[in-house]
């Protein structure tokens, strides 16, 4: 159709800028020129009420009516929030006047602790590769499914391959501490000398 319509390649191109973010075409297109023809000005003209989003090309005072319509003069209204527990500090406070030391906060702390370490089983790391592994493979199929896998499948096939190359190299130092602990309990030696 732009063939046929004889559109200079200033007008293609912008239809096709047009077409690309998805806005609707013009009406009019200038012939030759990038910028688009400007409406000429009357000689007597009100000032534009300046918009929140923009701001103009240079300072200008307000009117205190567009300053009051934006929400720069309400204020948040406060809501008060308990910041701590007050039935914990009462008791931490009659244990520091009865018996002179603060006895259960310290054992609140090391159960707290001590429970953590202890919910916190030991990960292992060739496992936490294979889910991420897993993970980019679901990622790249969502894309794909969604018609932009041309644009992650370069990026998410390396790290794939990042994290093959580390499994690899897991896998080598597990099988070499299995030979290690394996050669440690049989007897290393000459059949001779194990008969004498």
């Amino acid at each position: 159709m732009m063939d046929e319509s004889k559109l200079t390649s200033f007008q293609r191109r912008h239809l096709m800028d047009c077409v690309k973010r998805g806005d609707t075409l013009p009406l009019q297109c200038s012939p030759t020129r990038s910028k688009e023809p400007q409406p000429a000005e009357p000689a007597f003209s009100l000032p534009k009420p300046c918009l929140p989003g923009r701001l103009p090309a240079k300072p200008q005072l307000r009117p205190a009516g567009v300053c009051q319509a934006g929400d720069a003069y309400t204020r948040e209204r406060f809501k008060p929030q308990a910041r701590r527990d007050l039935e914990r500090e009462k008791q931490r406070l009659q244990n520091i006047l009865a018996t002179g030391k603060d006895v259960v906060e310290h054992k609140a702390r090391r159960t707290l602790a001590q429970t953590e370490e202890e919910e916190a089983p030991e990960v292992d790391r060739f496992e936490e590769v294979v889910n991420e592994v897993q993970e980019r493979k679901e990622f790249l199929a969502e894309m794909e499914a969604l018609g932009q896998g041309k644009r992650y499948r370069g990026i998410v096939l390396t790290e794939i391959l990042q994290k093959l190359r580390e499994m690899e190299i897991i896998d080598k130092k597990r099988s070499k501490e299995m030979r290690e602990i394996t050669t440690k309990d049989l007897p290393i030696g000459n059949k001779s000398d194990s008969c004498d």
